[in-house]
């Protein structure tokens, strides 16, 4: 060793960690050969513990404070090393800085979806995901079984074996409580404080512990989320007549603003459509129109809705407004094959009657008046 390593030993004897990151959990203080000078002094701030390793050995762990090393504050190592005198030189050992503070808004969250048995819809498939704070609660049973000989240990070194845990009791936990899927996220909380319950023993082992464990969102999939929401408007709706009447009349609306062929055929359509239901309305009511009395005939039969062939699948059936509204969106096309009860076989939507005329070009405009 040279001289000028020397005088550097010499002339540092405070250990301390000052943490300009924040996703620091362990640091392991370097000095050359792990030496320290005899009567140096260890500086332990708030929110870290230190953590003294003596040839692969647990010595000894300060709590924030200001120690002056010398034998009566080193027990353990003292004993470790027979020091039954007191000692002059500088002593080896390793010195590990822990962060005891709580480390927020880490993230955890399922990579696949977790199938559960649902008491009313039958299996299904959930996506969760959430926060959580850790914080190390023993630092020498961190160091002894997560950290090791690791020089600067990041909470990204953890995190994804804590995600794995949390996401495991996650499933463990809505499968045992078989908590109904629209009852989720009525009970997130409960759900929460139980992972971090089923979760402690094994955090206890580590060294660490959760203070608190978030879930911010249980989702479904796609499809299914999609079947809920028109399930919910069925609920919402509750007059399924009512709203038929209200969307032919905007239906009706809509195809009056169109000039078109297919705009007139579809607002014709969707007159005779509402004169329909206002005629049952009217006739259940005991007073159709034309007639008195609750001996009227019903209202006469209309033409049965179709079915149409579009990208080689069969969809329906639709009744004759809404063929005239695919008509006009461009998803019927005068080639598409349609079928309907008493019919043959398929046909194009022009060699039918009541459709051609919605594929009719539009009439031309009125010529100009003559000055």
């Amino acid at each position: 060793m040279g001289i000028w390593d020397r005088l550097k030993q010499e002339l540092v004897d405070i250990v301390q960690f000052l943490d300009d990151t924040n996703n620091t959990l362990v640091y392991r203080f370097e000095r050359f050969q792990n030496e320290i000078k005899y009567g140096a002094k260890l500086v332990v701030r708030e929110g870290q513990a230190a953590v003294f390793i003596n040839e692969g050995r647990l010595a000894d762990v300060f709590l924030p404070g200001t120690y002056t090393l010398e034998t009566k504050n080193l027990p353990i190592l003292g004993t470790l090393k027979g020091w039954k005198y007191g000692f002059e030189s500088p002593f080896k050992a390793e010195v590990y800085f822990v962060s005891t503070r709580q480390f927020t808004d880490l993230k955890w969250g399922t990579m696949n979806p977790i199938m559960v048995r649902d008491p009313e819809f039958g299996p299904v498939r959930l996506r969760a995901f959430g926060t959580y704070t850790m914080r190390v609660k023993e630092p020498g049973i961190f160091i002894k079984e997560i950290v090791g000989t690791d020089n600067r240990f990041t909470t990204e070194e953890i995190v994804a074996q804590l995600r794995n845990v949390i996401v495991a009791e996650f499933a463990d936990a809505i499968g045992e409580n078989r908590i109904p899927m629209l009852d989720l996220a009525a009970n997130q909380k409960e759900i929460s404080d139980l992972i971090a319950t089923k979760m402690r023993p094994d955090l206890e082992q580590m060294g660490i512990e959760l203070p608190r464990l978030l879930i911010e969102n249980i989702s479904l999939p796609p499809e299914v989320e999609g079947a809920l929401d028109s399930r919910s408007k069925m609920g919402v709706l509750g007059d399924l007549n009512a709203y038929a009447k209200l969307q032919a009349a905007d239906a009706m609306r809509d195809a009056a603003k169109n000039p078109g062929g297919a705009g007139a055929v579809m607002a014709m359509g969707m007159g005779g459509m509402m004169g329909n239901v206002m005629g049952q309305a009217a006739y259940a009511g005991g007073a159709a129109p034309g007639n008195a009395g609750p001996g009227s005939p019903p209202p006469l039969p209309t033409n049965p809705p179709l079915f149409l062939a579009i990208d080689g699948k069969q969809v329906g059936p639709f009744e004759l407004n809404m063929v005239a509204m695919k008509a006009r969106s461009g998803e019927l096309q005068p080639t598409t094959l349609v079928w309907r009860q008493g019919m043959e076989g398929w046909k194009p939507a022009t060699e039918v009657a009541d459709l051609a005329l919605m594929f009719a070009p539009a009439p031309p405009g009125p010529p100009p008046i003559p000055r």
